[in-house]
């Protein structure tokens, strides 16, 4: 059945790099440091991620949308940071009150709802992790492309508890991580990479807990999530951004493509 959102694929030329291939990214957690500002991509997938993005928060933004009160000062210094990123991105034109995106649309620039502005100009997904005790939990996110999850399930919760149902996400896994989180300085963001392979196209593909998504039979498509992890430095947060990559599978080679089905399946 056609999405109403998304009837046609919107893809990528190719990937930028093969996690599944460079060892350094092939095992959890994967994680590299990010290369000066890389933290925030535009790639030739942005007008039409955008079209979709626009799309998405017009129709349910609070299917896309959260922030907890606590997370507000922690939404409004990324809403800062980000909009500082802009100015020295190409293609973007920011005044006082609006963007004008590299497409040509301009966006009103709303620090009330910081997330939902962000949603509207930058390609990324954002997530806000706090430490609340031992742990870091969700506190606020725009999720327009879900691989599989639900912001409104996962809200409130702690880095175990958003992944418990992915089975290579043990407590030893949860224990590097957080220790991980601990460690991120602001002025040096890290990255990862994960990837899987799909028979449809659809960006927005949130599912509950226990809910499967359908396996692939034909592997059509790689889908490839850029994930970055950036500390905050005035309310220590930690914003996790998610670059969607959809590719066809043709754009690798079959050798690529054959060690990508084994390392997923």
């Amino acid at each position: 059945m056609p999405d109403p959102m998304q009837d046609q694929p919107i893809l990528q030329d190719r990937l930028p790099h093969l996690p599944w291939i460079d060892p350094r990214t092939r095992r959890l957690p994967g994680i590299l440091p990010v290369d000066g500002q890389d933290w925030l991509r535009i790639d030739e997938a942005y007008a039409a991620q955008m079209a979709l993005r626009d799309r998405l928060i017009a129709a349910q933004a609070k299917a896309v949308h959260a922030l907890l009160p606590q997370a507000r000062p922690a939404a409004e210094e990324l809403y800062a940071v980000t909009l500082d990123w802009l100015r020295q991105a190409p293609g973007f034109h920011l005044t006082a009150t609006s963007a004008v995106r590299p497409d040509g649309i301009s966006v009103p620039l709303d620090p009330a709802q910081p997330l939902l502005t962000l949603g509207r100009l930058v390609q990324e997904d954002l997530c806000l992790m706090q430490r609340e005790g031992e742990e870091y939990v969700l506190t606020g996110g725009i999720l327009c492309f879900p691989a599989s999850w639900s912001l409104a399930q996962k809200l409130g919760r702690p880095l175990t508890g958003i992944h418990d149902p992915v089975p290579v996400y043990d407590a030893d896994v949860a224990k590097r991580v957080a220790r991980l989180f601990d460690a991120i300085r602001p002025e040096q963001a890290l990255w990862r990479m994960n990837y899987l392979t799909y028979d449809d196209f659809v960006l927005y593909q949130p599912r509950r807990e226990g809910e499967k998504r359908p396996q692939p039979k034909g592997h059509v498509f790689i889908r490839c999530e850029r994930q970055c992890l950036l500390r905050l430095p005035k309310t220590k947060a930690v914003v996790f951004t998610i670059h969607t990559y959809v590719v066809d599978a043709s754009t690798v080679t079959p050798d690529e493509l054959a060690a990508l089905r084994k390392a997923v399946h």
